[in-house]
């Protein structure tokens, strides 16, 4: 009777296994995980409960995040997988596991994925497993409970995880999306700077906090329309490395990636809205000092890094990278350009230049930097200090960012026939 009961249990833990993990992958993000979009990362300290015949997990997060769980034989290990995840501030020692608990590991696993390892003493299988949000603060948490089960039932229920899914990096483990027009566009902003780096600095007023008062206004204008759904690289004034601003960008699955900043130079009077695009030569002297003040750390995610390669084998590298979104991203850098100015907004005397901006370097999304004013220039802090006239920079980019969507449907409808 032992022996049926346990084979019983062993498979219900296996089928709420199985649809716990399906549901996290399938369903969308709650609705605060979508409002807010900068990496998720840990909020606090991860506890391990050990009950009599249960062990829980819980694990606090910065935001929801799509997760999944598998188990791993020889040893005993529970797995949790979660699409971008920052691990820092997560101390082992610090967890208090108990006799059923070996050790935790925590690391990447590559493809925007990255995992908790529970190495188990005993074969336990999930009996729960589950994310809440708070719909106010948008902090999500993880609750996990782990039950005894046989050897043959622990065998059961891995196979049950491993056929929900195809581990992190599968190719089918992202499902198919509807094409752009048929269904809100992913747009990623992303703030510059921010925390320890406050960009330039004039007369009190920081270009982290003035750029991410603008991101805030842009976002919520998107969100208006009912036609864009935006991720932000950072919501706070904290920093985000260059990795993580375009691992955020691929693990929305971002149709645009728009960069925010308002710098200043030393040399010459930069003036107005300038929009950036990746090259390998700069458009000027200007623009690549920017770009090497910019890139304090040169970590390309899905990009090419061209260091210390020469310059034939240099451009032929980044003509391979551009080849699908070079063209997208010209079309978005015009469409934009002519937004701004139809908004009879100022704009420097050569508003499209190019430049080897490392954020820029990700040749899976069309991606721009916009400099909407320098620091640098008197008339410039006045108009960002201006709440109208960033209002009206933000309708110009809604306009342009719109007209890019249709521009890019037509395209493609062009191209399937």
């Amino acid at each position: 009777m032992r022996h049926r009961f346990g084979a019983l249990w062993g498979r219900v833990l296996a089928l709420i296994a199985g649809l716990v993990t399906v549901l996290a992958l399938a369903l969308p993000l709650p609705v605060a995980a979508q409002g807010l979009g900068a990496l998720a990362r840990l909020a606090g300290p991860v506890e391990v409960t050990a009950g009599w015949r249960s062990l829980g997990v819980s694990l606090p997060l910065s935001q929801p995040v799509p997760w999944r769980t598998r188990l791993m034989e020889d040893p005993p290990r529970a797995i949790i997988d979660f699409r971008t995840l920052d691990w820092t501030g997560f101390d082992p020692g610090t967890v208090t596991t108990g006799s059923d608990v070996a050790a935790i590991r925590v690391g990447e696993t590559g493809g925007g994925w990255s995992r908790m390892v529970i190495e188990l003493t005993r074969p336990m299988g999930f009996s729960e497993a589950g994310m809440v949000s708070n719909p106010e603060t948008g902090a999500a948490r993880l609750v996990l409970r782990l039950a005894p089960v046989s050897a043959a039932a622990f065998a059961e229920q891995a196979r049950a995880l491993a056929a929900t899914d195809g581990g992190p990096g599968a190719s089918g483990a992202a499902p198919q999306r509807a094409p752009l027009g048929r269904r809100p566009t992913v747009v990623v902003l992303d703030p510059g700077h921010g925390g320890v780096d406050p960009g330039a600095v004039r007369e009190g007023l920081t270009e982290a906090q003035i750029i991410l008062t603008f991101a805030r206004e842009l976002a919520e204008a998107l969100r208006r329309t009912g036609r864009f759904e935006v991720v932000m690289t950072r919501d706070a004034d904290i920093f985000v490395s260059l990795e993580q601003r375009i691992t955020v960008a691929h693990s929305a699955q971002a149709d645009v990636f728009l960069s925010l900043h308002a710098d200043a130079l030393e040399d010459g009077e930069a003036q107005g809205a300038t929009l950036y695009t990746l090259a390998a030569e700069a458009t000027d002297a200007a623009s690549a000092a920017l770009a090497e003040r910019h890139d304090r750390d040169d970590l390309l995610g899905g990009g090419v890094d061209l260091r210390g390669t020469e310059d034939a084998v240099a451009n032929v590298l980044m003509q391979l990278a551009r080849q699908e979104t070079g063209p997208a991203t010209d079309r978005l850098a015009r469409t934009l350009v002519a937004a701004i100015r139809g908004a009879d907004l100022r704009m420097h005397r050569h508003p499209w230049q190019q430049a080897a901006f490392s954020v820029l370097k990700s040749p899976a999304v069309p991606s721009a930097l916009l400099e909407i004013g320098f620091l640098s220039s008197a008339r410039d802090r006045a108009r960002l200090n201006d709440r109208q006239w960033r209002a009206r920079l933000v309708s110009a980019l809604v306009d342009g960012l719109e007209t890019w969507v249709e521009g890019e449907v037509a395209q493609a409808s062009l191209l399937r026939r």
